[in-house]
């Protein structure tokens, strides 16, 4: 083998190398995985699986011939990256308004419980105008409060114990705050995602629309061609049973699921990389 041969093998394996580490990465950041960022100031594994993607992009010796499939996989990357730390932002937008709710929700339970202790003139009626606004075991817990004859009984001090605990809830939104910071902590490693890799991605020129197509092609047959094989093997089970169709294969290729694979595959690459805040921010 000549030794240029021995390069472009050593090459191939690092981009089949750099592919599995953007896939790695696209995992660890889907919402949908398992396997997701917990700790992103502690986890070194994803910063090197980022490191390794942004060197590729940086140290590739002849940018204009550059991978296609590897611009491919990086663009989306950081396109997927973005859409998702925009979904975060509006998650924590929602539970901003959650939290907000929350206190208000704890003041007028304050307000009431005060109400109902006291016995206050019309406190019925105050209760019945928050019944849809509290759980159905918060009410009956004002309602005993409100007709207990002694606040010494066990039943007033039960409920009175569960509204004070409803209360404290309500004020420390602990649920709120460990879901606000979990979803903060996986916008950093977006951000990241947005920092290191699209400022990487735009030192290369993109990929020439003939290429980019011929990929495409090439991603699309193979689907097709892994569904030609599951037919053929689904024929094959068929024909030592039954009497197999012999249009079977040709309708398939008609159908709209093959029609739906091929739109899938129709990319258009935008040479823009979608910009996205700086984690600290």
């Amino acid at each position: 083998m000549s030794r240029s041969g021995i390069v472009n093998v050593r090459m191939v394996i690092t981009e089949e190398k750099i592919l599995s580490n953007i896939e790695k990465v696209h995992r660890m950041i889907n919402p949908k995985s398992k396997k997701q960022i917990v700790q992103f100031e502690d986890d070194s594994y994803f910063k090197d699986l980022i490191e390794s993607i942004k060197a590729y992009l940086i140290e590739y010796p002849k940018k204009k011939n550059f991978p296609a499939s590897v611009y491919k996989a990086a663009y989306d990357l950081v396109e997927f990256a973005t859409n998702q730390f925009e979904e975060n932002t509006k998650q924590i937008e929602g539970l901003i308004r959650q939290r907000e709710a929350n206190i208000a929700s704890a003041r007028v339970l304050k307000d009431i419980l005060e109400v109902v202790q006291n016995k206050e003139e019309g406190w019925k009626e105050d209760l019945k105008e928050i019944e849809e606004e509290f759980s159905e075991d918060i009410f009956e817990a004002l309602e005993v409060i409100g007709k207990a004859k002694s606040d010494k009984s066990q039943n007033y001090e039960d409920a009175v114990k569960l509204i004070n605990a409803r209360i404290v809830n309500l004020e420390s939104n602990l649920h709120i705050e460990i879901d606000m910071e979990r979803i903060e902590d996986r916008s950093k490693a977006l951000s990241y995602i947005g920092i290191e890799v699209a400022d990487a991605l735009k030192l290369i020129p993109a990929p020439q629309e003939e290429e980019m197509a011929k990929l495409e092609e090439t991603q699309e047959e193979a689907v097709v061609q892994k569904a030609q094989e599951t037919q053929e093997k689904e024929l094959y089970e068929q024909e030592t049973t039954f009497e197999a169709k012999p249009s079977l294969w040709q309708r398939f290729k008609q159908s709209k699921f093959v029609r739906a694979i091929k739109y899938a595959f129709k990319i258009r690459v935008v040479l823009d990389i979608p910009a996205l805040p700086e984690g600290k921010e």
